[in-house]
């Protein structure tokens, strides 16, 4: 495997850096609600460095701000964040090829960010440098955040007052913008924004995206759909291996015939 340039290891650390910031900075928000509710500056701490699933967290501060009675729809938003992180592991299982405690790592840093920088670069090795330091980026600026919103509380007021809980939308609608290379992309990519903003009011969080991302596969698969080229994560050495592969005649692909 090639070594990175150092140009294109500048472009993906700043990536990382400018998506760890737009979302860490809402961890803010996390923190003031925690201990609103009832949870002391380490229990707050701790909900955040252990489970470090933002969905899930604000999930768990609403089901002890509101008592049992909110349990069911708490428990199966969490559910549902969780099955979406199961599906971002299978993503990027191959792509980093992890080992022992490193794959405890890695599985601990599958969030929606650190998978959406790593598959959105065309080089493996660039690939797996974004996941690393955006997951690690989230990581260390959403704990810094959530201390400061637990040690401030309400002096701050609404974080919504200051566009901390669009920052990170905004971050994925940079990542996702580039790679909107056709009118069935722009296409497919509108139509699961919309089925989101239709759900959002009336359903648990997590489920508009999960619903979006399997609107998104259906159009995507759609018998009529042009194709698009080959996702930026198709590397090298899957195209090797496949000319190396012989096709029904015996002859290795690529090869003259």
């Amino acid at each position: 495997m090639t070594a990175l340039d150092p140009a294109r290891r500048r472009a993906v650390l700043r990536q990382a850096v400018s998506v760890g910031l737009a979302t860490g900075a809402y961890g803010i928000s996390f923190g003031a609600l925690s201990t609103a509710a009832g949870l002391d500056v380490l229990q707050t701490q701790a909900l955040s460095v252990l489970l470090f699933s933002g969905g899930s967290q604000f999930a768990f501060v609403g089901l002890v701000a509101g008592g049992m009675s909110g349990a069911p729809a708490a428990i199966a938003t969490s559910t549902l964040l969780g099955v979406r992180n199961g599906l971002y592991g299978l993503q990027v299982a191959r792509m980093l090829d992890v080992r022992g405690l490193r794959r405890v790592a890695a599985a601990h840093l599958t969030i929606d960010e650190s998978t959406a920088v790593g598959v959105g670069q065309p080089e493996e090795r660039a690939g797996r440098l974004g996941f690393w330091a955006t997951g690690l980026a989230v990581f260390v600026l959403w704990n810094l955040m959530t201390l400061a919103g637990a040690l401030v509380g309400d002096a701050i007021g609404d974080p919504k007052t200051y566009g901390l809980d669009a920052a990170a939308a905004a971050a994925f609608c940079g990542l996702l913008w580039p790679r909107l290379k056709s009118g069935d992309a722009f296409a497919i990519a509108a139509l699961a924004a919309l089925v989101a903003v239709l759900l959002a009011p009336h359903a648990p969080a997590g489920v508009p995206v999960l619903v979006a991302a399997f609107t998104a596969l259906v159009a995507a698969v759609w018998p009529s759909a042009h194709r698009d080229p080959s996702p930026p994560h198709h590397w090298t050495d899957e195209d090797e291996a496949t000319k190396a592969e012989p096709d029904h005649r015996g002859t290795p692909r690529g090869e003259a015939r």
